[in-house]
């Protein structure tokens, strides 16, 4: 309505074809939930323009499956309860669950679920013919028995459109992909998206003979994502022909991510050998892929003298974008006037340097005056940067800079790296750093406002405290939602914590903090009886969880800490105690296992409504019998928590 005018237009007088745009343009799953509230008529519009569905619930409760998103093109069903379980053997007859899911969503073509056994997807995918992305989820061991590829079989028979698969997140043997896209050759030429990245380095990287193998077969793969064997030492590493050879198979490419398979362990590297891989081979390979627009080569062993090879990027690669480099030595001199190696990459937006050992303040400087454009930058591990060099590089680059990320750099701390960050602080949105505390006390702190950071990322070590955090310059932080902490250490090193708690309570600080992730997976220590002179897990979890039930947080993932020996992470009383007091907590996602008494803590807590256990970690337990929780203690938690006695305030 036009200013100092009247009418009476009402919003239902805007016409369906536009209030159905709109509609469609807004993706946040509670907004679009509020929308549904208003009227019936936006109510039936809010389902029938919903694309994207991530079912929850016990699968058990059929009949709540809602039957009103028959728009839905992307379907997740990898997370109903209870988790992990073969999602088909509830019902004595699983063709008409698998059957009844289609009539509910009959349009979908990009599904993503947990397969437990070759028998779930064997009953799904027929149900989904003109299935094209699909993305399996397993985190349980692969039956040892089993054929070879017995479990991508269905999939291949069942959907001839497949254009896109994702197992990354799906633990099999790198045995089981060669062999079944060599046997429907129709399908493996029409893929277009391939991810084979494993997102846990217990998992074997693909060796070299099964990645050219595969390759060969997808001639028009346009983006690839694989975990490999770099280590010269090991049978099937990764060589100049095996890049060579990769990068003719596939001239389409434009997204190509290549790690070693140790790129994702927790620990951090110390002695380093090099790899098989010459920067002259790296240049004939970046001329064969003249579409690449986004790179990852993360080798975790050192290429040498790589500066010539990245210099051509610019001119055979002119569309790249992300630039993401691990253990590749020489990137830049920045010893002439002229840019020279990466620098030279003026078109990059994204560039992460991981482990470059020769990467210097001057070099960096180089950087961002060749690379003008880059609004994501990441460091891991370059121990010559110092503040000087990074303060230069971020005050280069203080128009587009928002997102950086700097990580065990010896001569940045946390005050140090935030002191270097100084240009950008009213700019950038979202940040990591080590909370590295050396410096803190002695040195003068000042109040620093963040108006735009909207996600913080910490590393920290175990035993260490969170408390410093707001005097190394990040306590005004207004536009804070997310934080995520990672954790890290051994606890059998340390007789028990030297503080009473971690320091959650400090976050109070942030008044919009609503979404936390914990991750304790990187601290291990003593599930069960302690030696004599340490503490078991549980009271380091009191350590760590202390002062959460001060936060305004409504959404949290915590990641328990783990007994290497007995392969058991758990949940132990102190947390459930802790997190049942957490006045605000609407979602709670424990990636471990946890007793059913404790879980029944958690139903003291009035405002969660979303709450579910996850063993997504490999190996997760087989059965039963090595849990604590099991499917009837999942049922009856459920049941309690969705009970209609418990009021849950929205």
């Amino acid at each position: 309505m036009a200013a100092g005018t009247s009418s009476n237009v009402h919003l239902h007088d805007i016409p369906d074809g536009i209030l159905s745009n709109i509609f469609s343009l807004e993706t946040e799953t509670r907004t679009r939930n509020a929308m549904s509230l208003v009227c019936l008529k936006w109510l039936l519009l809010e389902r029938s323009t919903r694309k994207s569905l991530t079912l929850r619930g016990n699968i058990r409760n059929l009949f709540l499956l809602p039957t009103c998103f028959r728009a839905v093109t992307h379907l997740d069903l990898s997370f109903l309860s209870p988790w992990g379980y073969p999602l088909l053997d509830s019902f004595s007859n699983p063709l008409v669950l698998a059957q009844f899911l289609r009539h509910a969503f009959p349009s979908v073509v990009s599904l993503i679920v947990y397969v437990r056994n070759p028998l779930t997807l064997h009953l799904l995918a027929s149900q989904w013919p003109n299935l094209q992305h699909v993305k399996l989820v397993r985190w349980h061991q692969r039956w040892p028995a089993a054929p070879i590829g017995s479990d991508l079989v269905p999939l291949f028979d069942h959907c001839p459109m497949l254009s896109s698969l994702d197992v990354s997140h799906f633990y099999c043997w790198t045995e089981d992909l060669p062999p079944v896209i060599q046997a429907y050759p129709s399908i493996a030429t029409s893929l277009s998206h391939l991810n084979i990245l494993k997102h846990d380095s217990s998992t074997d990287g693909f060796k070299s003979h099964e990645l050219l193998s595969i390759t060969a077969s997808c001639p028009n793969l346009r983006k690839l994502l694989a975990t490999c064997i770099f280590n010269p030492r090991f049978i099937g590493f990764i060589s100049d022909q095996t890049l060579l050879t990769l990068a003719i198979n596939c001239p389409l490419l434009s997204l190509l991510h290549l790690a070693d398979s140790t790129s994702m362990s927790n620990v951090r590297p110390n002695l380093i050998e090099d790899a098989s891989i010459s920067f002259a081979t790296l240049g004939d390979v970046f001329s064969k892929l003249p579409q690449l627009e986004e790179l990852v080569l993360d080798v975790c062993h050192n290429v040498k003298h790589t500066w010539p090879a990245l210099e051509l990027l610019n001119t055979k690669c002119p569309m790249l974008k992300s630039l993401k480099l691990g253990q590749f030595q020489g990137i830049c001199r920045g010893i002439a006037s002229p840019p020279d190696g990466v620098a030279l990459c003026q078109g990059l937006e994204s560039l992460s340097i991981k482990n470059c050992t020769d990467l210097t303040d001057k070099a960096l400087i180089a950087i961002s005056h060749g690379c003008h454009r880059l609004s994501k930058f990441e460091v891991l591990g370059c121990k010559q940067l110092t503040r000087k060099g990074m303060w230069e590089f971020t005050h280069n680059l203080r128009k587009t800079l928002v997102d950086v990320k700097i990580s065990y750099c010896k001569n940045l701390n946390a005050v140090s790296s935030l002191q270097a960050l100084e240009p950008i602080r009213d700019r950038i949105e979202k940040l990591h750093i080590d909370c590295v505390w050396a410096s803190i006390i002695g040195e003068e702190k000042s109040l620093k406002n963040w108006s735009k950071l909207q996600y913080l990322s910490l590393w920290i070590a175990v035993g260490e405290s969170l408390n410093p955090l707001s005097l190394s310059g990040l306590n005004d932080c207004p536009s804070l939602e997310e934080i995520q902490i990672k954790v890290q250490g051994d606890c059998r090193d340390q007789p028990k914590p030297f503080m009473d708690a971690f320091g959650l309570s400090c976050l109070t600080c942030y008044p919009n903090l609503t979404r936390m992730i914990l991750d304790c997976s990187g601290v291990t220590g003593y599930a069960l009886t302690a030696p004599v002179g340490h503490t078991d897990l549980s009271l380091w979890e009191r350590f760590f969880l202390s002062g959460i039930q001060n936060s305004t947080l409504n959404e949290l993932n915590y990641w328990t800490a783990q007994d290497v020996d007995v392969n058991q992470r758990c949940l132990f009383l102190p947390a459930a105690g802790l997190l049942a007091q957490c006045g605000r907590l609407r979602k709670l996602f424990i990636h471990g296992t946890a007793n059913e008494h404790l879980m029944m803590f958690l139903l003291g807590n009035p405002t969660l409504r979303d709450v579910q256990l996850r063993e997504d970690y490999c190996p997760a337990p087989d059965n039963d019998t090595i849990t604590e929780m099991r499917v009837g203690s999942c049922c009856r938690f459920e049941d309690a928590l969705n009970s209609s006695s418990r009021h849950v305030p929205d």
